[in-house]
Order: C-alpha cells, then sequence, then structure tokens
C-alpha cells in the first residue's frame, strides 16, 4: 500500500558527546538539507547537550531529541528530567523505553506507556523503542515479545504526528550482528499489522524504524525493506559523515 510516511533518520547519541560536539552537529545540519525533504534528520544527544544543540539546529532541518524523560511534569525526582524540561530546552521528541532503560534501569511496559504520555503533555513526539534479546528469538518468541511491548508500551491517543515505533533487537545494539532483510520485514510486517488493528485511522501511516548496529555499509539494504521507515542510528550518528552516510540512501 502506498504510504506519504516521510523517513526519519534518527541518532541516539546515549552518554556521549560534550560542548565540542556542537561543531560536529554543523555536518549534519548540512547533510538534512541535502535530503531535500526526502527524510527527515533527529539527533538525541545527552540531556547536557540538548539546549545547545537545539540552538545550533533552530531555523534548520534537523529536529533535536532527548533520550529519556520522567513521567511527571516536576517534582523531588533528583537526576530526573521532565518532558516540557526537554520541550523548554528546545526537543521535539524524545526516545522512551530503549532496551538499555529495559535492562539497566528495569523499566516496564508500564513505565514506558507513563512516559509517552509525558511526552505527549509536552507537546513532543515519543520514539517508542521495542524489540527482543537474543534468547527470546533463538526460542521462536520474538513476535510474542514484541506484540506484549507494543500492548503495554504504547498508551491510547496514538496519532502519526505524536508517534514513531523503533524496533531495535536487543542482540543486535552495538555488537555488529544484525538480523536479515527477511528477519526484519517479518518483525516490521508484525508491528504495522499491530498498529493498524488497535488505532485503524493513524497505524498505516505511523512511522517504524529500524535500529541495531545501522551503519553505512547495510542501511541501503535495511532501508530498503518493506515497512521500514527509516532508521534510530547508535554509534555511527556520532559522526557527521558516518551519519549521512546512512542517511543519504534518501538522497
Amino acid at each position: 500500500m502506498a504510504t506519504t510516511r516521510q523517513p526519519l533518520v534518527a541518532g541516539n547519541w546515549k552518554m556521549n558527546g560534550f560542548a565540542v560536539s556542537v561543531s560536529e552537529l554543523a555536518g549534519i545540519i548540512e547533510g538534512a538539507a541535502s535530503l531535500n525533504g526526502k527524510a527527515g534528520m533527529m539527533v538525541c544527544p545527552p540531556a547536557t547537550l540538548v539546549a545547545a544543540f537545539a540552538g545550533r539546529a533552530k531555523g534548520t532541518v534537523l529536529a533535536i531529541g532527548g533520550q529519556d524523560c520522567h513521567a511527571k511534569e516536576n517534582g523531588a525526582f533528583t537526576g530526573d528530567i521532565s518532558a516540557e524540561m526537554l520541550r523548554d530546552a528546545g526537543a521535539s521528541a524524545v526516545i522512551v523505553g530503549h532496551s538499555e532503560r529495559r535492562q539497566y534501569h528495569a523499566e516496564t511496559d508500564a513505565d514506558v506507556s507513563a512516559k509517552a504520555q509525558a511526552a505527549w503533555r509536552a507537546g513532543l513526539m515519543a520514539i517508542v523503542c521495542v524489540g527482543e534479546t537474543r534468547d527470546e528469538r533463538v526460542s521462536g518468541k520474538a513476535l510474542d515479545v514484541v506484540g506484549t511491548q507494543l500492548a503495554g508500551s504504547l498508551p491510547d491517543g496514538c496519532t502519526t504526528a505524536n508517534l514513531v515505533v523503533a524496533y531495535e533487537p536487543v542482540w543486535a545494539i552495538g555488537t555488529g550482528l544484525t538480523p536479515t532483510a527477511q528477519d526484519v520485514a517479518e518483525m516490521h510486517n508484525f508491528i504495522r499489522q499491530q498498529l493498524v488493528a488497535r488505532f485503524p485511522a493513524a497505524g498505516e501511516g505511523v512511522r517504524i524504524l529500524y535500529g541495531g548496529s545501522v551503519k553505512p555499509a547495510n542501511a541501503k539494504e535495511l532501508m530498503g525493506v518493506p515497512n521500514v521507515d527509516g532508521a534510530l542510528v547508535g554509534g555511527a550518528s556520532l559522526k557527521a559523515a558516518d551519519f549521512m552516510g546512512i542517511a543519504g540512501v534518501y538522497r
């Protein structure tokens, strides 16, 4: 089915970057403009850099996002950042439910859903991450695991503007391993079916990104898979040349 979904290539910088990293952003901004609207680009730096990056990217086509947010608007939550604070710093989106948050901070599907709702409350787009471990895939449970995550992590009220889903097989993140194009197609088709079934008005238009060891060498094949509407990129997004080597498939 033909759609009008604009691909999105988002970079998750994780716990990397300092003030001098703003200079690296210049190349990404230039590269984003060269896509001529064929795809959107976003960088999600650590919280310390959101405001600086947003200031540098203001007036350009590059969007800036956060990597996580608290479910509450404010309060006694030392070390946390609210979605409203991210919005105030210039972010337009936030990643929630990344496997590293689920694994290292014991975040549940309910936690992720609450954070997605917080993002919407603040006027941010939520990039909700789902994905299975290697053991879950080997045992044939990948679809069941991702289906459960989708059901529990996505709040009611989804629209094409406020939600992006990112499929990141946990075993492929930062390992250099990637699933086959057939595996990616199966999972993205499954996610699309789940979205359409639950959100009939919006499910076909919600973008589904692939993440997990995406690099310039495999980007063209992965981005060519049906229902893959872009990528959530980790380490390769830290350098403008590598990041554009991925996003450039949409030129």
